[in-house]
């Protein structure tokens, strides 16, 4: 059985249906947030079926069977060090971070860690949500709140997208460059 979901609340009651319904033998699942789906797939294991989780983890480490994902602590570093490295000292960015996931805190972790020390400042950080249109809607926050922008990061390319987007509505596009990822 195949279900997606478009929120945590969706996910959660499409695992508890597959489970009293589908007599499911295992799961695996890409969870849309950590925090909500981690009691969900708990009770699954608990069940006693296999449990595959995807790319973002669970809020307690050591439910699932197998845990299959990218290597997000390099992923933030190598952004970190690139703008700790092309950056100049008392150069100002903005972050834009994922959905709340272990995922997005192992990325956001490394970047801030890897700019230890380097005099770059992060004026703000705040959920993307990994989508295009809520990046556009922050970063325009970002844009009215903060005069001075060296650089933004974008934990994703899809929230990179929004960002540009919404530069290019300001008309400051000479004033910043942006950093994504993900492919």
């Amino acid at each position: 059985m195949l279900a997606t979901a478009g929120d945590p609340a969706k996910q959660v009651n499409d695992i508890e249906d597959m489970m009293a319904t589908r007599n499911i033998d295992g799961l695996v699942v890409l969870p849309f947030e950590s925090e909500p789906l981690t009691a969900p797939v708990a009770a699954v294991k608990e069940a006693g079926k296999f449990v595959t989780v995807v790319d973002r983890g669970l809020s307690q480490e050591g439910i699932e069977d197998l845990y299959v994902a990218g290597d997000n602590t390099a992923f933030g570093r190598v952004a970190g060090e690139y703008f700790r490295d092309n950056l100049e000292p008392g150069s100002k960015i903005v972050v834009l971070r994922g959905i709340p996931t272990t995922l997005d805190n192992e990325r956001v972790e490394a970047f801030q860690a890897a700019l230890e020390g380097s005099e770059v400042e992060i004026l703000s950080m705040e959920h993307g949500n990994w989508n295009r249109d809520d990046a556009f809607t922050v970063m325009q926050d970002f844009l009215s709140k903060y005069p001075e922008i060296n650089a933004v990061w974008a934990a994703d390319d899809d929230m990179a997208i929004g960002v540009l987007e919404a530069i290019a509505a300001a008309g400051r596009e000479d004033e910043m460059w942006v950093i994504g990822g993900a492919g």
